[in-house]
């Protein structure tokens, strides 16, 4: 990719590679990059570092880091994205010739696909929970029949056999057809609006398995939900609209060139993210939040306003399903599952004596979920090193967790004892309930009892949030079965998260900290005044806070959920005390991804002792920069195509001899269109504007460049010209030596940026310097002006000229012309570790600051 990397001037020799790091590593996943030299090390065999410490792709020590990175399951070579605007003649030209009616066709259709991203988003996202109620629904009822018989073992075998196959269905899918589609896809959709290119990411194929594999996966009985593959599969119906589909299946209708570029693709993408969040919670403006306050990076009005529109568009879907399903028509449990988990009926008081109580539920949160991210942490460092042995062990990973998930939701429940349904207190007419969703499952026990525990594992994740949630219950679940459920879903969780299906961690998350929550609330039963159903809504907010780092888009999505505006107090306060409980240990749960994936996410705050450096020292521990003239050899520009991978070069004008002056920035994907439709010129010349026009356009422009070996090009074409004055962006963006490299990575994010020029301090022609002198030629100097000004100026100012002249070309240090470029930084090249490879001594400083 360029692109993370500057190199020399086109024609000048390779600088000497710098000193080697002294441990050479290999990368875990058997992938060599042929970038890096160092990726074909001896491994890590003498270095005495266990392979869990090691990242899960071979780092670089130096700024020319490894472009590999895990998108999905599948190691990808990925690259950057032009989010930036290309402002080259063209562009001009095509904006400038655009009609009031163009204008108002580009405007409705963005409009148009926020709507058609929201229509099918909610419409699909209805028939998975319809799909997951169903088969759940059907599986539990013939296994709750089996026990009552009290055929055990055949109830366990029908049981585990189902989940069985619903898992190789969707881990066979993932691993054969769409390793991408593995995992939530939170974190890849993050990079991607990062400005990080992740390669077969939102295709059809993905689409197809997310939505049949979360269906699989979910209705297996796995602890994990299918809220992150929702936000996935939203972003990938928002890609293949804005893009007319993908390969050759790909429609080329006129209207679609509007959006043939990665700017629109990436606003239409933050639209489908936000719609899968609003369509797994119905929470519309959660959705919003959450997209603009953990997935996009770059944010503005407009967006808004349409995420809103995609999002409420998503509600109106829903609520129509929910109108449909009424009554139990649509699935064997409840509503379709599209029902909010309602506490509204509970009036909230508050008291002092509330205060200890929900600081501790807050406090626990981030311990937990700090914990929890740091325990998850290394169970996927195992999980990359058990998947890079091929597909079988990925295959047999997921059905293995699937065996041990069937056994524990299975076996736990008759470890605890039948509970009588007066215990139910005003919820006892419904005790027990057989058959259905309800709270009190009889499972296998007498009538006039129900077993707790099997009315939280023996249902959709969806319906147990909505039985632990449920107010006005303080006696119905017990203590011990509230404790077993917390285990086995802690570790569940953390065994479950990383096979190779897709899979989501809100529900799971929620599970977990509604059960401590509970459990808070019967342990200081003394001290809590408030609804035991309301103390688990505030640990499972409190717990999602510890792991995930969200403040303002959760406490909306709670309030949403939980249809309660009387919670926004005390939910506001249990958020923040856990997300700075947790901040103080680990990053997020998605960070922590992130860097395990090895995606050159930039973060919004770059470190401390970054404000100590400046980009200028961050260029020259780079390789010089490759430079193109305005008008170019062919050759030289195949030449430089096939020696570097880089994306972008800086364009050098020379206006008039012994001056040179930077034009602008030309990408690779230009360079590659120009040649492959051979507009080359006989001789050196600057073109007419209209001469470019009639072969090009922005639109044209934004497909993406093919190999350049592909091109045949015949020695009398190697030998013309290309004017690059037509494709050149005259506006790059351009920093000063002496700018901290604090300051370039927040204006690097801020502007969604793929390259930054940096130019000298101090530019142009350096003319005559008197601190070239020797003491010597100073008096000769001051003579040769003297006679100058008294005498002949015409004769002497001749011989006085030669004499300057004779002396400035046997002394080469005396002028010199400074370059107008200094360097070129990418994404790559402002990351801490990258940096801190380069320059080890700011790891010292860095633990100062």
């Amino acid at each position: 990719m360029e692109e993370e990397r500057s190199t020399r001037a086109a024609g000048e020799p390779a600088a000497e590679p710098g000193p080697a790091p002294e441990l050479k590593r290999k990368n875990e996943d058997g992938v060599q990059d042929p970038e890096d030299p160092e990726s074909t090390g001896t491994g890590d065999g003498g270095n005495g570092i266990s392979s869990l410490e090691q990242p899960l792709l071979k780092r670089s020590a130096t700024l020319t880091a490894s472009h590999l990175a895990l998108v999905g399951a599948k190691v990808s070579h990925i690259e950057s994205l032009d989010y930036e605007i290309i402002e080259n003649d063209l562009f001009k030209h095509d904006w400038r010739s655009r009609s009031n009616v163009e204008v108002l066709q580009y405007i409705f259709l963005k409009w148009a696909m926020a709507f058609l991203v929201g229509l099918l988003t909610g419409v699909i996202a209805s028939l998975i929970n319809l799909a997951i109620e169903n088969i759940t629904g059907l599986k539990m009822l013939r296994m709750v029949t089996l026990v009552r018989e009290r055929r055990y073992w055949a109830g366990f075998l029908y049981f585990a056999g189902v989940n069985l196959g619903l898992t190789f269905v969707a881990a066979a899918l993932c691993v054969v057809f769409a390793p991408t589609a593995a995992g939530p896809g939170i974190p890849e959709i993050k990079a991607y609006l990062n400005g990080v290119d992740t390669p077969n990411m939102f295709g059809a194929p993905q689409l197809i398995v997310k939505i049949v594999g979360s269906i699989g996966a979910v209705s297996s009985g796995m602890d994990l939900g299918k809220e992150g593959p929702l936000v996935h599969i939203g972003a990938c119906l928002a890609n293949l609209l804005s893009q007319g589909g993908e390969g050759r299946w790909r429609l080329r209708w006129r209207w679609l060139r509007f959006f043939n570029n990665d700017r629109d693709r990436r606003d239409l993408i933050t639209c489908g993210a936000s719609s899968g969040v609003c369509a797994a919670f119905r929470a519309p403006v959660g959705g919003v939040l959450f997209a603009l306050e953990e997935v996009a990076t770059w944010w503005r009005s407009a967006l808004l306003w349409r995420t809103f529109f995609s999002t409420a568009t998503v509600v109106v879907v829903l609520r129509g399903f929910i109108e449909v399903c009424r009554n139990g028509r649509c699935g064997m449990f409840g509503e379709g599952g599209l029902i909010l988990f309602d506490v509204s009926g509970v009036t909230v008081r508050y008291h002092a004596g509330d205060l200890l109580p929900v600081t501790l539920v807050g406090v626990l949160g981030g311990l937990f979920g700090a914990l929890y991210n740091h325990v998850l942490h290394q169970v996927l460092r195992l999980y990359n090193l058990i998947n890079a042995r091929g597909r079988l062990a990925k295959l047999a990973l997921a059905l293995a967790v699937s065996v041990l998930t069937s056994a524990g939701l299975y076996l736990l429940p008759f470890a605890v004892p039948c509970t009588p349904c007066s215990a139910a207190g005003a919820a006892a007419a419904s005790c027990p309930t057989v058959g259905k969703s309800g709270n009190f499952k009889q499972f296998n026990c007498p009538d006039g009892f129900y077993n707790d525990l099997a009315s939280l594992l023996h249902a959709t994740n969806t319906d147990a949030t909505r039985n632990i949630f449920s107010t006005g219950t303080a006696g119905e679940f017990r203590l011990d079965s509230l404790l077993i459920f917390f285990a086995i879903y802690c570790v569940l969780g953390l065994l479950t998260f990383g096979i190779a299906v897709p899979s989501g961690l809100f529900l799971p998350i929620i599970l977990m900290g509604s059960a401590y929550g509970r459990i808070a609330a019967l342990v200081l039963a003394r001290f809590v005044r408030i609804d035991h159903g309301l103390y688990a809504v505030l640990g499972a907010a409190a717990l999602m806070s510890g792991s995930m780092r969200m403040t303002v888009s959760l406490c909306v999505i709670f309030l949403e959920l939980t249809n309660n505006l009387l919670l926004l107090p005390i939910t506001m306060f249990v958020l923040l005390i856990a997300k700075t409980v947790g901040d103080a240990f680990n990053p997020s749960i998605y960070e922590i991804i992130l860097d395990l994936k090895g995606l050159p996410f930039l973060e919004p705050k770059p470190e401390t002792w970054m404000k100590d450096i400046a980009v200028g020292e961050l260029a020259a521990a780079k390789p010089r920069a490759v430079t193109l003239q305005v008008v170019e050899r062919v050759s030289t520009v195949v030449e430089v195509l096939r020696s570097t991978p880089h994306n972008g070069f800086p364009v050098l004008d020379r206006p008039r001899p012994g001056v040179s002056e930077l034009h602008g920035l030309v990408l690779r994907s230009h360079l590659m269109a120009v040649l492959r439709k051979r507009w080359f010129l006989p001789e050196r010349r600057r073109t007419e504007e209209w001469e470019a026009r009639e072969k090009f356009s922005s639109t044209g422009l934004a497909e993406k460049a093919g190999s350049v070996d592909e091109l045949q090009l015949s020695p009398e074409e190697l030998d013309m010209y290309i004017d690059l004055h037509p494709f050149t962006n005259t506006t790059p963006y351009t920093v000063v030596e002496t700018m901290s490299v604090a300051k370039a990575v927040v204006l690097f994010r801020t502007c969604a940026l793929r390259h930054m020029l940096i130019i000298p301090k101090f530019q142009g022609l350096e003319v005559w310097s008197f601190f070239f002198l020797s003491k010597l030629q100073l008096p000769f100097l001051f003579v040769a002006v003297m006679m100058i000004i008294l005498f002949s100026p015409n004769l002497l100012w001749n011989w006085g000229s030669s004499f300057f002249i004779d002396h400035h070309a046997s002394c080469s240090s005396c002028s010199f012309q400074i370059s107008p470029i200094v360097g070129i930084l990418t994404r790559q090249d402002l990351r801490a570790h990258n940096i801190l490879g380069a320059f080890p001594l700011l790891a010292n400083k860095r633990k100062v600051h």
